[in-house]
C-alpha cells in the first residue's frame, strides 16, 4: 500500500493503552493501525475496536519491554487482559499436560479478566506458579529474582508479580486442600495402611522425621504418600518420638487402621516401636497380636553389613586408591602400566577408576576392577622403585573374598530397587540366600574372614528374628511359591528344628486368615466395618470381635467338619503358578479376588508392607537423606507443607 500521502492521526479520543504501541494513520477515507515494533498494518477504523490490536501485541516478537509498565497501568484502570490462545495441535501436545493439573479454586470477577476471545485468570496463574515451585523444589524467593520477573512480564504482562511471602501463603493453601483430599482417600481405602519412618537432616544439622503411608488401593495398585515431615530435637527421648508419631496417626485418623511400621535396623528404634505397639495393642487394633507390626528395613541391614565389609577392607582399599592414583598420575606411568598389563596377559576391558566414598557400591566396583589388574600391580612394584603400595598376596586374597560378599549385597539391593513399588513377597528368597551365604562364610579358615562373617551374621540374625515371620507370610501369598520356600530354606537353616518353625509360620497365617474372615463376616452382616479397614464397630465399647471369639472358633471347626474348604485350603492345594519375568502379583490377586475373597483381603494388607524403605536415588548412600538448602531455611510448618505437597503432586502426575 502506498503510504506517501498518509498522515498520523493524534486524537484525544484514542484512550486505549494499545495506542502506546500503534500509530493511527489516515490515508484518504481509511484509518490504519501500524505497529511501532514490527510495522505490521492492521485496521485502525473506530468500528473495528482494539481487540485485534491487543492480540497482536501479545504475539509481536519485536515488541519492546518499554510497553510493559503501561500495560500494567491499564490493567489497574480497566481490568483488561488477555489469554494466550494455543492452537488445537498445541493443546493436544503432551508438553502441556501440566496445565491440565490445576489447583481447584473458586474464581471471582476480579480474578478473571475478559480479553478479546479469551480470558486471563490471575488467581489460577498464581496457584500454578506455587504448584510449580512445590513440584520442582524451587526456592520460594525465585519470584523476586530479576531474571524471573522479566521473563514473566514478557510472557504475560497482565500477571501481577507476587512476593515470596505471597507464594508461601499460596503453597500453604495448596497443602491444606491437598491434605484434606489425601485424608478423605485414606478413610475410604479397602485395606489397611503400613507406615515407614525415615530420618532426614538439613545442612545445619536439624533433624526431621518423615512419616509415609503405604497401601494397596481399590485398583490393586501399591501407593505411598508422605503424611508428616516434622522437626525433631536430637535431645528427644524415645518417649517423645513415639508421642510425635502417635499424634500424627491420630491427626490423620489412621491409628485404628494400621497394619505395620517399618524403621531402620538400629537398636535406638526398639523402644519407640515398643511404645507404639503397646499403645495400639491395648485397644486390640493390631493383627496377630502385633506379631507383624515391627518391620525393619531390609536394605538398611544389607547396608550395615556392607559397611562392616568395607571397614574390614579399609587399609587395603586405601592401597588400591593410592595405586590407581599413581598409575594415573602421568602419561608415562600410565603407558608403562599398560605395557605391563599386556605383558602379563591380564588385559581387562574395564579401566581402573576411583570410587565415590559416599556411594559404597562404587567402592565395590573400584576394588572389583582392581582385582583384574592384580598381577600387573605386582609386576609394576618390581619394576618401579617409586611405587611401593602394592597389596600382598594375603591381602589380595582377602580382597577377593570380601569383594564376593559385596557383590552379593549389591545384587540383592538391586533386586530390592528393581521395581518402583516392590511388594513384600519379593524379599524372602533373596534374604534367605544372604542368610545361607553368611553361614558358609563363617566357616572360612582365615580368622580375619570368619570373624567378619560372624559380625555380619549377628546383625542379620537380629533382623531375621524381628522380620522373618512377615517375610514368610508374604511369600506364602505369592502363588508361584506358597509355603515351598519356607519348607526349603527352614530345613537348611534349622535342621531338626525346622518343623516347629514352619508350624509357627502356618499358625500365624491361619490366625491372620481367621481375623480377615471375621471382618468379611461383618461386612456380609451389614455392620459398620469397611473391608480390611478400621475396627470401629457399634456397641457398648467392648470390641464385638472379642464377644464373638468363641463363635468364630465354633464356626471354623464346624466348617472343617462339614468338609467345606476355606480359601486358604483351596489356595494351598492348587498347583503353583508358573514363574515368569512378567508376573504381576497384584494383578493376579485382583483377578482371583472373587475366588479367594478372604485371602485376597489378607493379601492386600500383607503385600503392602514396605519391607524396604530406601528410595532408588539413595540406595547405596553411606549417609542419610539431606534436605534441600533453600527449603531447610524456612519455618517447620512451611517445610512440612512443601515436602508433603510435593510428594502428593508428583504422585498425581505419575498416576
Amino acid at each position: 500500500m502506498d503510504m506517501s500521502d498518509a498522515v498520523i492521526v493524534k486524537s484525544t479520543r484514542l484512550k486505549s493503552v494499545v495506542w502506546n504501541d500503534f500509530d493511527r494513520i489516515k490515508k484518504g477515507d481509511k484509518c490504519i493501525a501500524v505497529c511501532r515494533h514490527c510495522k505490521k498494518k492492521l485496521s485502525g477504523s473506530s468500528t473495528s475496536g482494539t481487540s485485534h490490536l491487543r492480540n497482536h501485541l501479545i504475539r509481536c516478537q519485536r515488541r519492546s519491554n518499554l510497553g510493559i509498565p503501561q500495560l500494567f497501568a491499564a490493567r489497574e484502570k480497566k481490568k483488561e487482559g488477555t489469554y494466550l490462545n494455543l492452537d488445537q495441535e498445541q493443546k493436544k501436545d503432551e508438553a502441556f499436560n501440566l496445565v491440565n493439573i490445576r489447583f481447584e479454586q473458586e474464581q471471582t470477577k476480579d480474578d478473571i479478566i475478559n480479553y478479546g476471545s479469551g480470558n486471563f485468570d490471575q488467581r489460577r496463574s498464581r496457584f500454578d506458579l506455587a504448584r510449580m515451585i512445590i513440584l520442582h523444589g524451587y526456592p520460594l524467593d525465585m519470584v523476586e529474582h530479576v531474571g524471573f520477573r522479566v521473563f514473566v512480564k514478557n510472557l504475560q504482562p497482565l500477571f501481577e508479580l507476587v512476593t515470596s511471602e505471597r507464594v508461601e501463603a499460596d503453597c500453604m493453601e495448596i497443602y491444606g486442600k491437598e491434605k484434606q483430599k489425601v485424608k478423605d482417600m485414606l478413610g475410604k481405602l479397602p485395606g489397611k495402611i503400613s507406615l515407614t519412618v525415615d530420618m532426614w537432616a538439613s545442612l545445619d544439622g536439624t533433624e526431621y522425621l518423615c512419616l509415609t503411608a503405604h497401601y494397596i488401593d481399590e485398583s490393586w495398585q501399591l501407593n505411598k504418600k508422605i503424611l508428616n515431615f516434622i522437626v525433631v530435637d536430637s535431645s528427644h527421648t524415645e518417649d517423645k518420638h513415639s508421642e510425635i508419631i502417635m499424634e500424627s496417626l491420630m491427626d490423620w485418623d489412621i491409628d485404628r487402621n494400621l497394619f505395620s511400621m517399618t524403621f531402620d535396623s538400629y537398636s535406638t528404634n526398639d523402644n519407640v516401636v515398643f511404645r507404639i505397639r503397646d499403645r495400639l495393642s491395648q485397644n486390640k487394633l493390631l493383627s496377630c497380636d502385633g506379631q507383624l507390626f515391627d518391620v525393619r528395613c531390609a536394605a538398611n541391614v544389607i547396608n550395615m553389613m556392607s559397611q562392616d565389609a568395607l571397614e574390614a577392607l579399609c587399609e587395603m582399599t586405601d592401597k588400591i586408591r593410592g595405586s590407581i592414583r599413581y598409575v594415573k598420575s602421568s602419561q608415562v606411568i600410565q603407558e608403562k602400566f599398560n605395557s605391563i598389563v599386556h605383558q602379563v596377559g591380564g588385559e581387562s576391558r574395564r579401566c581402573l577408576c576411583l570410587d565415590n566414598p559416599l556411594q559404597w557400591n562404587s567402592t565395590y566396583v573400584m576394588v572389583e576392577i582392581a582385582l583384574e589388574y592384580r598381577d600387573a600391580f605386582a609386576l609394576l612394584q618390581e619394576n618401579d622403585p617409586v611405587y611401593a603400595m602394592c597389596l600382598s598376596d594375603v591381602e589380595w586374597d582377602r580382597v577377593n573374598i570380601i569383594t564376593s560378599y559385596l557383590k552379593l549385597f549389591v545384587g540383592v539391593t538391586n533386586v530390592f530397587t528393581r521395581f518402583k513399588s516392590p511388594t513384600a513377597n519379593l524379599y524372602f528368597p533373596e534374604l534367605c540366600e544372604v542368610y545361607s551365604q553368611l553361614n558358609e562364610w563363617c566357616k572360612n579358615a582365615d580368622d580375619y574372614i570368619s570373624s567378619l562373617a560372624l559380625k555380619m551374621r549377628s546383625k542379620f540374625e537380629e533382623y531375621w528374628m524381628r522380620c522373618s515371620l512377615s517375610l514368610a507370610v508374604a511369600v506364602m501369598l505369592d502363588p508361584r511359591f506358597k509355603m515351598k520356600p519356607v519348607d526349603y530354606y527352614y530345613a537348611q537353616f534349622f535342621g531338626s528344628g525346622a518343623p516347629g518353625r514352619i508350624s509357627d509360620v502356618f499358625d500365624c497365617v491361619k490366625t491372620l486368615y481367621n481375623e480377615h474372615s471375621t471382618c468379611l463376616a461383618y461386612v456380609d452382616q451389614g455392620l459398620a466395618w469397611q473391608v480390611g479397614g478400621s475396627s470401629r464397630l457399634p456397641g457398648s465399647g467392648r470390641d464385638l470381635r472379642d464377644r464373638l471369639t468363641g463363635f468364630d472358633k465354633f464356626l471354623h471347626e464346624t466348617t472343617e467338619i462339614d468338609g467345606t474348604k476355606s480359601d486358604l485350603d483351596k489356595y494351598l492345594e492348587e498347583p503353583l503358578f508358573p514363574r515368569n519375568a512378567e508376573f504381576d502379583i497384584l494383578n493376579w490377586w485382583k483377578v482371583h479376588a472373587p475366588r479367594y475373597p478372604i485371602l485376597s483381603m489378607m493379601a492386600r494388607n500383607v503385600l503392602g508392607i514396605p519391607v524396604s524403605k530406601v528410595s532408588i536415588d539413595s540406595t547405596f548412600n553411606t549417609g542419610g537423606r539431606v534436605l534441600d538448602r533453600d527449603w531447610s531455611s524456612m519455618n517447620p510448618a512451611t517445610i512440612q507443607a512443601l515436602m508433603s505437597a510435593q510428594d502428593w503432586i508428583r504422585s498425581e502426575l505419575e498416576s
